[in-house]
């Protein structure tokens, strides 16, 4: 990009402010954990004046430190703003955790933005192009999003600028190496005492100029004839990546013709390239040294954003109206439109309570409207949720800044705010007119597969349980709550340990719940493996009426999802009619309790044949209790099968994996049902494993691949147990009773 002056933002405090969606610019940062996507932030904030020194606001606490858990545990949880600005375009930069646990809020991230900044460490070598960072960079290409690289921490030891462009090139490239270029060279120093030559400048190919940074400050200068030579030779190359991927026959035409192209058609052919989603540069960047203004690469970074990549009205997103069969429409980024807005992300202040992170499609958000608030259901049949369909008064609009919440008059369309007083509104709801609702598709969610039963620890936890977890619900969508009936479990479903850990932490310090962690339990059934008779005798006499019950019941075995079935098949009247359905109800109650481990019975036909009463003493009570006896004395008489419930797992690995998943499946008691190889080199493994070994899939599967396959499960149905773990567990089951 060709240098030009930066106008930073207002004094310290001051929010920053945008009129039109023309002037403003989402950019969401991610990356691989440590890969300095927040550092980055920081930075460009120094470097615009929001900041006065690096990572710090006027109260002195860290920009990135949006929470008390962030600063316990030094990495990011959650997605933060940070409005900056320059030459009077006002920049979001969305910064996203890095860690695969907190995928939820990097997703959230990419639905705020309107282009993304791969973030990648030199340090980390072809590991910072790895399997998560395939995966979102494909993500991003499905949906046209906008691309550009930075490449971090140039001055760490074995860091080779030219190794790690040369490997997103081919890996990010698909294909097309053309398309994923360097628009600057580094400049490196001299080498140090261990021999180490730190980046001083870049080398710009285009204007094919030098800025040093060496000084703290962005000042040009020429370029040396070594320096020359080297622009000679990559300049040629991006020339032609530009031109390709602007898709500029007539300039391409001129180009091979020997012609040479200037700066004044370039830089628009780029700029189209990289808002297109065609063209993605490569950048480099680093911090600013101790006391310095400005960092290696910011004013290229900030010029790249401000200039090269697209406004919100030219990243559409779509809605629909109330109503079933009513087709999602593009809403027009237009602040004189009617409202449309999404909640990004819900969290509680101590201070001013509720508030939610907004991002406005549509409209003009502002302070005392009433808006209509419409959630989804689960599973997203695009029907309203009961308590997701409601009108509420919006309260005071502000910007985020690390901690702090800068005030603001309103937001227009295209601008990102956080909203205070909006107490139905959770994350991934939309905000429109009361009189015209609509409706935003939400962003996917990746399906929490780590489950954690909890229970509360205390009766005074036991009463504020339900409220904070469905608080913990609301503010993130990557939880799931689920209370089970079978197993009588409360369960929450995780992404990973460190997105439980940080659930738990939530619900102890901000909704002051504390928990304790139990066995997580699978839903276990038992069935009879042969057929038995039993017989149910229920006589005591103790003074006055007394109870008296006879039954005789034959138990055989059905297929699978028959559930209990109940036959009369009693003759001349020895259990009298009025007490058949008491034996029944007695049968199917021992049933539901289980007959060996504890565990519902299934699958058996249960039939009463004979039986005893007395004119007197006998009672509904009396044959209910014989029934539940003759069905236990069944129980003891034949072969019983506990039942595990059996998941379909869908595995999508690369290839490079497949054989240590496969293996590892196998060592799961898994049944692999076969293999798919699909695009970028990966392979879908469907295979069938009892769910028994799939609680912890999803932490050992990331440690598998390397963070790089992703896993679906269904329930299948259920089947009989090998026998040696049968027997272990029914022993386990008897010593706890």
């Amino acid at each position: 990009m060709v240098e030009r002056a930066s106008t930073p933002a207002g004094p310290n405090g001051k929010a920053v402010t945008a009129d039109r969606p023309e002037d403003i610019r989402n950019m969401v940062l991610v990356g691989h954990p440590g890969s300095g996507k927040t550092t980055l932030v920081e930075a460009l904030a120094v470097a615009t004046g929001a900041l006065t020194r690096a990572g710090r606001v006027e109260d002195g606490t860290c920009v990135s430190d949006y929470d008390d858990i962030e600063q316990r545990q030094h990495r990011s949880v959650q997605l933060s703003v940070v409005p900056v600005a320059w030459d009077g375009i006002k920049v979001n930069l969305v910064d996203t955790p890095g860690y695969a646990d907190f995928v939820g809020e990097l997703r959230a991230g990419l639905r705020a933005a309107d282009a993304a900044l791969f973030i990648i460490s030199a340090a980390a070598g072809a590991d910072g192009v790895g399997g998560p960072t395939l995966a979102l960079w494909e993500e991003c290409a499905s949906v046209g999003m906008p691309r550009a690289l930075v490449i971090t921490h140039l001055d760490a030891a074995r860091a080779d600028f030219d190794d790690m462009a040369r490997t997103c090139r081919e890996l990010l490239g698909g294909g097309a190496t053309e398309s994923v270029l360097p628009l600057h060279l580094p400049v490196y120093g001299p080498a140090g005492a261990d021999g180490h030559r730190p980046v001083t400048g870049l080398i710009d190919l285009l204007t094919q100029q030098v800025f040093d940074y060496s000084a703290g400050e962005h000042t040009r200068t020429e370029a040396t004839p070594e320096q020359a030579a080297l622009i000679e030779q990559a300049r040629g190359q991006l020339i032609e990546g530009i031109i390709a991927e602007s898709e500029d026959e007539t300039l391409m035409n001129r180009y091979l013709e020997g012609e040479d192209i200037d700066l004044d058609t370039l830089v628009p052919d780029l700029e189209r390239a990289v808002a297109r989603g065609t063209f993605h540069p490569i950048l480099l960047a680093a911090p600013p040294p101790e006391g310095a203004r400005e960092g290696l690469g910011m004013v290229e970074v900030l010029d790249l954003i401000t200039r090269g990549f697209p406004t919100p009205a030219e990243h559409p997103v779509a809605a629909a109206r109330p109503g079933k069969g009513s087709a999602p429409t593009p809403l027009a980024c237009d602040p004189a439109a009617p409202l449309a807005a999404e909640v990004i992300r819900t969290t509680s202040d101590p201070y001013v309570g509720k508030l939610s992170l907004v991002r406005v499609f549509a409209g003009t958000l502002r302070p005392d409207e009433t808006v209509h608030v419409w959630g989804h259901t689960p599973g997203g049949n695009g029907e309203p949720e009961p308590d997701h369909d409601a009108d509420e008064r919006v309260g005071a609009i502000s910007a985020p800044f690390g901690r702090q919440q800068r005030p603001v008059g309103e937001a227009v369309a295209g601008d990102i705010a956080c909203v205070t007083k909006l107490g139905h509104a959770e994350t991934g709801d939309t905000l429109s007119q009361k009189d015209s609702p609509l409706l935003i598709e939400p962003w996917p969610m990746p399906e929490p597969l780590l489950p954690v039963a909890v229970q509360a620890h205390s009766k005074a936890d036991e009463d504020k349980l339900s409220q904070g977890l469905a608080r913990l619900v609301a503010e993130d969508p990557a939880v799931h709550l689920e209370q089970n009936g079978r197993t009588h479990q409360l369960v929450l479903w995780c992404l990973g340990e460190a997105h439980r850990d940080v659930a738990l932490e939530r619900l102890r310090s901000r909704f002051g719940v504390q928990v304790d962690l139990v066995d997580h339990q699978v839903a276990l059934r038992e069935t009879f493996a042969s057929g038995a008779t039993g017989r149910g005798r229920h006589v005591k006499q103790s003074g006055g009426h007394g109870q008296y019950a006879i039954c005789e019941i034959e138990v055989d075995p059905l297929p699978e999802g028959s559930g209990i079935e109940f036959v009369d098949k009693v003759v001349g009247g020895v259990v009298p009619r009025q007490f058949i359905s008491s034996v029944e109800k007695g049968v199917r109650a021992q049933a539901a309790r289980g007959v060996a481990a504890g565990y519902p019975l299934v699958d058996v036909r249960v039939t009463l044949f004979d039986g005893k009463a007395h004119s007197v003493d006998s009672s509904d009570a009396a044959f209910q209790t014989a029934g539940a006896l003759a069905l236990r004395e069944a129980a003891t008489a034949a072969r019983l099968n506990l039942l595990e419930p059996i998941a379909e797992v869908n595995v999508t690995v690369p290839d490079d994996h497949v054989g240590t998943v496969l293996s590892d499946l196998s060592s799961r008691r898994g049944r692999v049902l076969g293999t798919e190889p699909i695009s970028g080199a990966r392979t879908v493994i469907r295979a069938e494993v009892p769910e028994l070994e799939l609680d912890r899939y999803a932490i050992d599967l990331r440690s598998l691949a390397h963070g790089a396959a992703q896993f679906t499960r269904s329930y299948a149905r259920h089947e009989a147990m090998p026998g040696q773990l049968a027997d272990s567990i029914r022993n386990r089951a008897h010593v706890s009773t």
